[in-house]
């Protein structure tokens, strides 16, 4: 009888409904509007949070909170200086200490991470973004499956950028 009950109350909830996720590419573009640029970004479902080639990263205190100065780390970056309230420090685990010796003690790279506004064909979300020098990498901004699950998206790695230009 109280199986039948649960399954009567369950049976009246109303249907949820599930949204459809937004296919993109391995390779999309994205403006930051809090910057004034558009950049090419790689999707990356194995990374956790988005990165922002950054350099000349400095903390420093303003009115009793936390902030972050840097410049860009791009190609066509020039000499601007973009200050940001932090939102956090992470640390990231580098590949080279997922080895299996025992003895060593795990040390990572610890990142300023802010909130910044990421525009993707026409949606607009705020994501966590650390920052870090990917000068060496081709792509200077890295989407991470945090990121990717604010704008709702699915990415299909065959494929190169399906959202189009940024229209937000």
């Amino acid at each position: 009888m109280k199986r039948f009950l649960s399954m009567l109350g369950l049976m009246s909830l109303p249907a949820l409904a599930l949204a459809e996720p937004t296919l993109y590419g391995r390779y999309e573009t994205f403006r930051l509007p809090e910057l004034g640029v558009a950049l090419q970004a790689k999707m990356d479902t194995g990374a956790w949070t988005a990165s922002l080639s950054a350099k000349d990263i400095e903390l420093f205190t303003r009115e009793g909170k936390e902030w972050v100065r840097f410049r860009l780390a791009t190609e066509k970056a020039d000499d601007t200086v973009y200050e940001h309230r932090l939102a956090r420090i992470s640390k990231i685990k580098s590949r080279a200490e997922e080895g299996d010796d025992e003895d060593d003690e795990p040390s990572g790279t610890e990142r300023p991470v802010i909130e910044m506004e990421l525009c993707l064909g026409d949606q607009s979300r705020t994501v966590e973004v650390n920052l870090t020098d990917r000068s060496r990498f081709r792509y200077p901004l890295l989407i991470g499956a945090k990121a990717l699950r604010k704008f709702e998206a699915a990415v299909d790695p065959k494929e190169k950028h399906l959202a189009g230009s940024p229209r937000c």
